[in-house]
């Protein structure tokens, strides 16, 4: 599958799989803004996501080895978004990543679009309402 992306600076990156068997494509930082709250990492990249795909954003694993913690957990980028794609990560501490190094990752996938049905009962399940920890896990 082929999706369009735009440079927004010479410097960006082309996300690209580190492994033949990876699901996320890594990202690269080419601008770092920093508050008291969050480090914001540009990508200098937009993206063209067709109708019926969304484009996922994640935190590499390399993340555990940072002070940071990516602000929305999961980001989402629309087929309808053409801005800069960034990461804002919450700071907990000062080890972070530096501009060039890889910041995150994106999965574009395809979605349904969900129609919901009222209904007064649901099916039953041998889980049912067991929610948090149920499973003795």
């Amino acid at each position: 599958m082929k999706i369009k992306i735009k440079k927004l600076s010479p410097e960006a990156i082309i996300p690209k799989y580190a492994h033949e068997g990876d699901a996320g494509m890594d990202v690269y930082a080419v601008s770092k803004e920093e508050t008291s709250k969050f480090v914001e990492y540009g990508t200098g990249l937009s993206f063209e996501i067709p109708g019926g795909y969304v484009c996922l954003v994640f935190s590499r694993s390399s993340v555990s080895n940072k002070d940071l913690i990516l602000a929305n957990s999961v980001g989402v980028l629309d087929s309808e978004y053409r801005g800069e794609l960034k990461f804002r990560f919450k700071k907990t501490g000062q080890d972070d990543y530096e501009v060039g190094e890889r910041v995150g990752q994106i999965i574009i996938l395809p979605y349904p679009k969900i129609e919901f049905e009222e209904t007064k009962e649901l099916d039953e399940t041998s889980r049912g309402a067991g929610g948090f920890g149920s499973t003795g896990v």
